[in-house]
């Protein structure tokens, strides 16, 4: 760790906005995930205190988000960590939720692929198309 990163990974709590501005969310996302039961921050009155925890689990959330996870998937990832076989159990999920999104992905590609053919094929046959229909009217122009 370096710098920032590693001062971060020391403290003890973070807020809100704090999370919020280190993550580059909003916060009304902490509180939408918070709702869903995926972080759980102590309550001090009216404000939340997030925990090392929290902050590794907001993290995770995130990553999920952008591999594609829905948020069903990424509480049942991250919820393993706490039950038997634990990390290890959380781990082999993981990288089986991976195989699974890598293989809708690269189904995906292969469908892009095939359309992005036909496009071609299409656009092929409409500028020949259009090119025969503008042939007899240039002989006229003549």
């Amino acid at each position: 760790m370096h710098g920032m990163e590693e001062l971060l990974a020391h403290r003890a709590t973070w807020s809100i906005a704090e999370l919020a501005r280190e993550f580059g969310i909003t916060t009304r996302a902490i509180r939408f995930y918070e709702a869903e039961g995926l972080i759980e921050p102590e309550r001090q009155g009216a404000q939340r205190l997030y925990h090392p925890r929290d902050r590794v689990r907001l993290k995770l959330i995130l990553r999920g988000k952008r591999l594609g996870f829905t948020l069903a998937e990424i509480r049942e990832i991250i919820d393993l960590y706490d039950r038997e076989p634990g990390e290890a159990g959380q781990l082999q999920h993981f990288l089986d939720k991976i195989a699974e999104r890598r293989a809708d992905l690269e189904q995906k590609r292969r469908d892009i692929a095939l359309t992005l053919e036909e496009l071609s094929d299409v656009e092929a046959n409409c500028r020949r198309r259009l090119d025969e229909l503008a042939g007899p009217q240039r002989g006229r122009e003549s």
